[in-house]
């Protein structure tokens, strides 16, 4: 067979990973064709790609980002879009496409599989919010980087006396925020699926000065919003899937702390350093768990699914139900870890 491959969104540890994988397997043990389309979905409307081959993958597996680039281009943004990704399977003898991404670059897979073309979906994001896995890979990266970061603002945060607020990743989804904001031992923990209140932020805080702890920290996810009329958060700019561009919260928190609190209050944003950088083991090998599963499901002619974590196991699922909603933190599990905060 003659495949082509593409990574789309936003960079992901583990992504040379999965092009490894399949590229391996599909080389050697199915005699395959493999191509890879560059920035996501806009090298396939452009026809720009290389020829991937066991020697030129070699390496990568360990190495941040993605070697084919990627970038957030939408196929159904254009009124010929979908022609456009036919025509460019056709031309160049392509049987079918490996699409790894999230729940963006998945979903226009979905569509362009409705619409007859031949795709198979990796699911990669560092938030975890894809539906139908147990965990993506890029996520546990993120979460040990975010945690690293949380356990080093702790000392300063002691030492002179300040409210740290660190501000991580998570659109829709609290998981990086919650789940490093525990093993850090953050004192405030603020996520996407629950409206926070500024005041309660507050009164925390000053309850741990009441008690001699003269410093807090607060992990929020980019996402979270303030309860409605609490505090006013300007609109960033969209991107071709309608998505605004966040960050800012943490500065938002910053001054709103210090102004209700009179205490000392620090931002830190962690951005993109939480997307770069060597994928952790797990990471590795989940990411090289799905690319096999991937170009097996092609050989079997399994089009339209997605390789999945589920439990232990490697299952397809379809990919209409990965990407029909945002899998976020359950309000009930992140309310039982209030006991921990402040």
């Amino acid at each position: 067979m003659r495949i082509g491959i593409l990574t789309g969104g936003g960079d992901c540890p583990g992504l040379n990973a999965v092009i490894r994988a399949v590229v391996r397997k599909g080389v050697e043990a199915h005699g395959d064709e493999l191509i890879g389309f560059r920035d996501g979905w806009r090298g396939v409307l452009e026809g720009s790609f290389t020829q991937l081959t066991v020697d030129s993958t070699r390496g990568i597996l360990s190495r941040g980002g993605t070697i084919l680039g990627s970038s957030r281009t939408n196929p159904f943004k254009r009124s010929d879009g979908v022609d456009r990704v036919r025509d460019g399977l056709r031309s160049n003898g392509l049987d079918g496409l490996i699409a790894i991404g999230g729940d963006d670059t998945l979903g226009a897979a979905s569509r362009l599989f409705e619409a007859g073309v031949n795709v198979i979906g990796v699911p990669k994001t560092i938030d975890n919010d894809l539906g139908s896995t147990d965990v993506t890979f890029g996520f546990d990266t993120a979460l040990h980087v975010a945690t690293e970061a949380i356990d080093r603002l702790h000392t300063t945060a002691e030492s002179h006396h300040r409210n740290l607020v660190v501000e991580v990743m998570g659109r829709d989804a609290g998981w990086i925020a919650l789940h490093a904001g525990l093993a850090g031992g953050a004192h405030v923990i603020l996520i996407p699926e629950l409206p926070f209140d500024i005041d309660q932020v507050c009164s925390l805080i000053r309850r741990r000065h009441e008690r001699g702890r003269y410093f807090a920290i607060v992990v929020v996810a980019e996402g979270a919003t303030p309860r409605e009329g609490t505090i006013s958060l300007a609109a960033g700019e969209v991107d071709e899937f309608g998505h605004p561009r966040l960050g800012g919260i943490g500065h938002v928190l910053e001054r709103e702390i210090e102004q209700r609190t009179g205490f000392e209050t620090r931002a830190t944003v962690l951005g993109h350093v939480q997307r770069g950088g060597t994928p952790t083991a797990f990471d590795r090998v989940l990411a090289t768990r799905l690319g096999l599963a991937a170009i097996d499901a092609a050989h079997e002619g399994r089009w339209g699914t997605m390789a999945s974590l589920r439990g232990t196991r490697i299952e397809l699922v379809a990919l209409a139900d990965a990407v029909s909603e945002v899998r976020r933190v359950p309000v009930d599990e992140y309310e039982r870890y209030g006991v921990l905060f402040g």
